[in-house]
């Protein structure tokens, strides 16, 4: 662990790939919990992002050595999780309580590792953390809505559906944190290429050879918030239907969930259809709580645009303009910034592109005037 405590500073002096290097290979046969191998994920997981990205994107390796590669495959193969760094790495096993009897909140929270961008990285993590918890109430009412449907009973359907939409509110509500605890030029030109794969990625368009794995490169999409499990089961549950694209790139996601993550997902696909049961009833409560829901759906995935837009966008217009010059700090990250994934999202995807269509998608699932 020591090591993959001090991946920011060992960043910064150059010095990570050389002590990597020099590590004797590590055994995962002590690692018996599932917390454990949790554990032993993330801290592989960041020595790996630093080891490929400590020079950026101009330096890159096509090798990660057997040492960290063969017990971080086989640590990846127990849980079930890809040997990369993902969602369910940075975000949801990567945090602990300063005070264990004190508040989810920002000033209570501290991540256990991290990645160069200092406050903005922690930020970064912590504020998707609470976007994550925020949702709690909304996961634990699905099996209640779904049941609901089964039973014919709208009544518990529709208030299943108004706790949902209020949690999502509360996700919006947490995700507007970014502002305050996220620089916009220290993400886009410190901490994102430390969040990139080796899919889809000009830097390493082959992919990366995980030594003493096998001989052939491997391709694996960086962390992305499409790789959390919560619009998934919001997708599933309330019927939104994704093009050929979008779609693909989703079901793709899922592969980087834990193995539990993605069995929920797909269980809620399977059930009976919410959206049919809110249109054959003649309940006003029921058809109000649905669009709702929806609605406030659509309303996180704009407000994720605009903050795509201020942390992605809006730098990568600024990083063509200053290529050629360094005028004060901020500028000077953003011009640092890797240019081959300009305007990409860390999972590789067109990212604007990407999340348009898949908010236009959510507002097809709203009920016309003509069901209610």
């Amino acid at each position: 662990m020591d090591i993959a405590l001090r991946v920011p500073e060992l960043v910064h002096s150059h010095e990570l790939r050389l002590l990597i290097n020099k590590m004797p290979q590590l055994s995962n046969r002590f690692l018996l919990k599932h917390r454990e191998l949790r554990l032993a994920h993330l801290a592989l997981s960041v020595m790996t992002m630093g080891y490929m990205w400590q020079e950026g994107e101009n330096n890159t390796v096509e090798t990660l050595p057997h040492n960290l590669a063969v017990p971080y495959w086989e640590v990846s193969q127990r849980l079930g999780l890809p040997p990369i760094l993902t969602h369910a790495d940075a975000v949801l096993a990567n945090w602990r309580r300063k005070d264990p009897a004190g508040p989810f909140d920002m000033e209570n929270l501290e991540v256990l590792v991290s990645l160069p961008g200092g406050d903005s990285t922690r930020g970064f993590f912590l504020v998707t953390l609470l976007v994550e918890l925020a949702a709690v109430p909304a996961l634990r009412n699905i099996p209640t809505v779904i049941n609901g449907v089964r039973c014919g009973d709208a009544e518990t359907v529709a208030k299943g559906l108004e706790v949902i939409s209020q949690s999502i509110q509360d996700m919006t509500d947490k995700l507007k944190l970014m502002q305050v605890y996220v620089e916009p030029s220290v993400f886009y030109g410190t901490m994102r290429i430390f969040l990139s794969g080796w899919k889809d990625n000009p830097c390493l368009p082959t992919g990366l050879v995980y030594e003493g794995v096998q001989a052939e490169p491997m391709q694996y999409s960086g962390g992305s918030a499409a790789q959390s499990s919560l619009l998934h089961s919001f997708d599933e549950l309330f019927g939104v239907k994704h093009e050929a694209k979008s779609g693909a790139f989703l079901t793709r996601m899922r592969n980087y969930m834990p193995p539990a993550h993605k069995l929920l997902v797909t269980d809620i696909s399977l059930q009976p259809s919410l959206k049919s049961f809110v249109q054959q009833h003649d309940s006003h409560r029921l058809n109000q709580a649905f669009q709702h829901c929806v609605t406030k759906l659509l309303a996180l995935r704009s407000y994720h645009i605009n903050v795509v837009s201020r942390f992605i966008t809006v730098p990568a217009a600024a990083a063509r303009q200053l290529s050629n010059q360094s005028r004060e700090l901020e500028g000077e990250r953003i011009s640092r910034a890797p240019r081959a994934l300009e305007e990409r999202g860390t999972g590789g995807s067109n990212i604007m592109s990407f999340l348009k269509t898949v908010r236009d998608e959510t507002k097809d699932t709203l009920l016309h005037e003509t069901s209610k």
